[in-house]
């Protein structure tokens, strides 16, 4: 009798969403014509399968179709949740429990998509009934907890109200029936407290009527039936009102109040044939046959127990077939017709052996559907493990790959420094070699110049100066023609023109003023001498040079270097003037030899360099410094020598 109390409840659920709703599908089909295609057409269309679900469920399930084709092209969420719920409360009408829950399902997801406490409620209880009436009991109230507690985060004292008698429904098929009834009177509290308008308040005082009953306080339990009784007649709810006299007329038959039980059951009786509920007829007719039995009127229990048995067997109620035939074995035992009996107790064992061998096929079934699924979560966990650890493999190989790659380049990288920089050393050496053959040379250059200047001037230089003194002195002595003394003074003039080019000779080949003075006086009386030859108008200009220290060689290399340059001006450039500048800056000495003269391609100097341009190449890189010449035809040379000293 209980599942009567489920079927409302669900229904009433459906109510509060479509509770404004129009009945006549005609009117709702003219305002059809006139919709667009919007969110209110798709509503629409929703209301107008609603009202087709009692007398036409194919237009019903057209309409639900077109709703939903609708919403999901307009991308309507809320559309195709009430969708989703009508096809379950469809589903549920039919028998399809399945159905009803995988459509509900979806309501749910599309529910808290939209963020709608309301609907997410609705559909929790929906989906715990549903569970209810599929023996999972468990997840009946593992939903129905979720209702409370999302009805608690919202302070929906309605929806927490509904929640609590649905927790309290849950315990009482547990048999947990004290638990069952502080949910219950939780209930009854909201709805007291806050005098809310409460369609299902009957039938929370049914549950906890029927809570009591279970305790064996029967004076409580039909205190609530009562309770149940007075609030079906005010709400009109004639369904609950024949179920709920039920319950009562099993109270009075566990009380031996068999005239009462009577009363209760024609009264559900009538109840039931007004509501054309062939259900509740047939359970109404076994109990009025039953409180026939135990009064004693066994001819008229006959009668109706024959009629509850055609009902239940037409309409295959297979809970109230087995009840029909427990009675019908009771008045036939009595009657003494033991045949009869027995064939009605062995029909209603049979059909107790049905449910039985049902609910262990069932379970049988759900269980290897869950094992099923626990060994495909299991391959996927497994697969999912596999997968982890290849990636992990991978990932480290790639690591391990990508540090010997840098390794290697760094080592590569490390190998071709080492090889650059030995490669380095070598040329520096190499360098160093050719600097030290270049310093070599250049110093016996500048010894045997040294020696040779010696020698003229002392060798040959005394060699001359005795050969004047002497022919001098042979002049005295000597009685000569004119033309004898003329020829005798010609030669005096020639010896001394030799020893003045001597002296000149060995000046050039070291200077003296170089020696005792240093490099700018030195270059200083180099150019006053070129200027006194008139070869050459050389202007000398000097700064910087005053009381500096310079390496010997070093200055007697930067005097050869002016000293060839000045020659190739005098030689090749058919210039007039020249000016030599020596500065000094900065631990920087730079000597610059520009002329006026013809000037000259220096692409030449690639190809065919002389012998003088490479001396003095090799002067300014056995100094390491830097030798730039620029020169253009027509516009004269510049020369200019940089080096660190």
């Amino acid at each position: 009798m209980k599942k009567f109390l489920f079927i409302s409840v669900f229904l009433l659920l459906l109510s509060t969403v479509f509770a404004q709703k129009l009945t006549k599908p005609d009117s709702l089909l003219h305002l059809l014509v006139a919709a667009r295609s919007d969110t209110g057409k798709a509503m629409l269309l929703l209301h107008i399968a609603d009202s087709y679900e009692t007398n036409n469920q194919d237009s019903a399930d057209y309409y639900l179709e077109k709703s939903r084709s609708l919403s999901e092209s307009i991308k309507f969420t809320k559309g195709l949740y009430h969708y989703y719920s009508q096809i379950s409360v469809v589903s549920f009408t039919k028998g399809d429990y399945s159905n009803a829950m995988e459509q509900s399902k979806k309501g749910l997801a599309l529910a808290r998509q939209l963020k709608d406490s309301t609907l997410v409620i609705v559909i929790l209880n929906r989906i715990g009934i549903i569970n209810g009436y599929l023996g999972k009991l468990e997840e009946q109230l593992e939903y129905s907890l979720q209702v409370k507690n999302v009805a608690e985060a919202v302070h929906d004292s309605s929806k927490l109200s509904q929640a609590y008698h649905n927790l309290a429904n849950c315990y009482y098929n547990f048999k947990q029936y004290r638990k069952s009834v502080e949910y219950a009177l939780l209930s009854v509290q909201i709805y007291s407290k806050h005098h809310k308008r409460n369609d299902y308040i009957n039938r929370v005082y049914s549950t906890l009527g029927q809570n009591y009953e279970g305790l064996h306080l029967s004076d409580s339990a039909m205190y609530y039936y009562n309770m149940a009784l007075k609030e079906s007649v005010r709400l009109n709810d004639k369904y609950a009102e024949a179920v709920i006299n039920g319950y009562v007329a099993n109270l009075f038959a566990s009380k031996g109040q068999f005239g009462e039980m009577l009363k209760a059951s024609e009264k559900s009786l009538s109840l039931a044939r007004e509501l054309q509920s062939r259900q509740l007829v047939a359970s109404a007719l076994s109990n009025v046959a039953y409180a026939n039995y135990f009064s004693g009127m066994n001819t008229i229990a006959k009668k109706y127990i024959d009629d509850a048995i055609e009902i239940a067997t037409k309409d295959t109620l297979r809970d109230e077939m087995k009840n029909s035939y427990i009675v019908l074995s009771y008045i036939a035992a009595k009657d003494g017709d033991f045949k009869t009996a027995f064939a009605a107790k062995r029909i209603s064992d049979s059909i107790q052996e049905v449910f039985l061998n049902e609910q262990v096929v069932k379970s049988s079934t759900e269980y290897e559907k869950k094992y099923e699924s626990e060994k495909k979560d299991n391959q996927m966990k497994l697969q999912k493990i596999q997968l982890r650890r290849k990636s992990t493999i991978n990932y480290m190989l790639m690591i391990t790959a990508a540090t010997l790659l840098i390794f290697s380049s760094l080592y590569y990288r490390t190998y071709q420094q080492k090889q650059k920089l030995h490669q380095q050393r070598i040329s520096e050496l190499e360098m160093e070699k050719q600097l030290s053959s270049t310093e070599a040379v250049l110093k016996g250059e500048e010894q045997e110049r040294i020696r040779l200047a010696k020698d003229l001037h002392d060798g040959l230089g005394g060699m001359l100066s005795g050969v004047k003194f002497s022919m001098n002195s042979m002049k005295g002595n000597l009685v000569m023609t004119p033309d004898n003394a003329q020829t005798f003074e010609r030669s005096m003039d020639m010896l001394d023109s030799s020893i003045r080019e001597m002296r000149r000779v060995a000046h050039n080949m070291m200077p003296e003023a170089l020696i005792r003075f240093g490099l700018n006086t030195a270059l200083n009386d180099f150019c006053n001498d070129i200027n006194q030859s008139g070869a050459l108008k050389v202007n000398y200009q000097s700064l910087g040079m005053e009381d500096i220290s310079i390496n010997p060689t070093v200055a007697i290399t930067l005097y050869r270097i002016v000293q060839e340059l000045l020659n190739n001006v005098m030689k090749h450039a058919h210039a007039s003037s020249a000016i030599v500048q020596v500065t000094n800056s900065n631990a920087m000495l730079s000597v610059t030899v520009e002329d006026d003269g013809k000037g000259f391609d220096t692409g030449i100097l690639k190809t065919n360099m002389g012998i003088g341009w490479a001396n003095i190449q090799n002067r300014v890189e056995f100094l390491k410094g830097k030798l730039d010449i620029r020169s253009k035809e027509g516009e004269g040379t510049s020369v200019q020598i940089e080096l660190n000293f």
